[in-house]
């Protein structure tokens, strides 16, 4: 499978840089690659400048994308700064140049008929999942989100995103902000009580494999994206392989960033252990 073929390179122009909790929310003018961005895509980011000892590229998923007013497009990440690569990506100044590849990977598929939704983010992991929240609600669907963390402060649930969605449950884990606990504490009741058709998720995979197990329990769709640590995102390193069945049932190491990171829960394998005969295992 190739890459996205609306990928492109560009030169990319920092709009505003500004924190956000314990986040920060960066906006670029970046050519084309908002025209095309859909819902789950990400892009992949030079880091260091010129002169950089930094020579795999950071990846980001895409928080939005838009292709309208002053700019050609526009497209905006969340970061967290947890690395030398993100930590100088934070520092950079509005008007700053950077080199971005994208959009990458695949994207949300969306329903053909309106359908009752949940979106279940972790962290900045429920960045994406607003601008998938978007669309559903323009194909009449109704959207409840539940977004966790281990503290008020990674919380990431901006104000427009909490105006599209129908309502938000707030979970922390130190009982800081919203239900003490985790996403999947709340998530059984939701389900039930909203009448729950289809599960979107982004978050770390022990939270993805919760949700899962609460899904298949309520035998609902459930949708993915993975968090698997990409150092090219164009599919040659080889470091976000998982191993994932395809359309025959055939186990393989699959590279997240060229097949995923937009996947269907049933062709993950949730156990830790590569099974026997599985396809590219090392």
């Amino acid at each position: 499978m190739p890459i996205n073929p609306r990928a492109e390179v560009t030169q990319a122009r920092i709009l505003s840089n500004r924190k956000v909790g314990a986040y920060h929310h960066i906006a670029f003018e970046a050519g084309e690659i908002g025209r095309y961005a859909k819902p789950g895509n990400f892009i992949a980011i030079a880091v260091g400048g010129d002169f950089s000892s930094m020579p795999l590229h950071r990846v980001f998923a895409i928080y939005r994308a838009k292709a309208e007013g002053i700019h050609a497009s526009t497209i905006e990440i969340i970061v967290a700064a947890h690395g030398k690569g993100s930590e100088w990506l934070v520092k950079q100044s509005e008007g700053s140049q950077l080199r971005i590849t994208g959009p990458l990977g695949t994207s949300f598929p969306l329903p053909a008929e309106p359908v009752n939704v949940a979106i279940v983010g972790g962290g900045y992991g429920s960045a994406p999942l607003f601008d998938l929240a978007d669309h559903l609600k323009t194909r009449g669907c109704r959207v409840d989100a539940v977004i966790g963390a281990s503290t008020s402060s990674k919380i990431f649930a901006p104000l427009d995103g909490k105006r599209t969605v129908n309502s938000v449950t707030v979970t922390t884990e130190d009982g800081s902000a919203g239900v003490q606990g985790r996403v999947t504490d709340v998530l059984d009741e939701l389900i039930d009580r909203q009448r729950i058709d289809l599960i979107y998720s982004c978050g770390p995979m022990a939270m993805l494999k919760a949700i899962d197990e609460v899904a298949q329990r309520h035998q609902i769709s459930h949708l993915i994206s993975v968090e698997e640590a990409m150092a090219c995102g164009i599919g040659i390193c080889m470091t976000c392989v998982l191993p994932i069945k395809d359309s025959k049932g055939i186990v393989k190491m699959t590279r997240t960033c060229i097949e995923g990171p937009v996947i269907d829960s049933e062709r993950v394998l949730w156990s830790k252990g590569i099974p026997e005969g599985t396809w590219g295992a090392p």
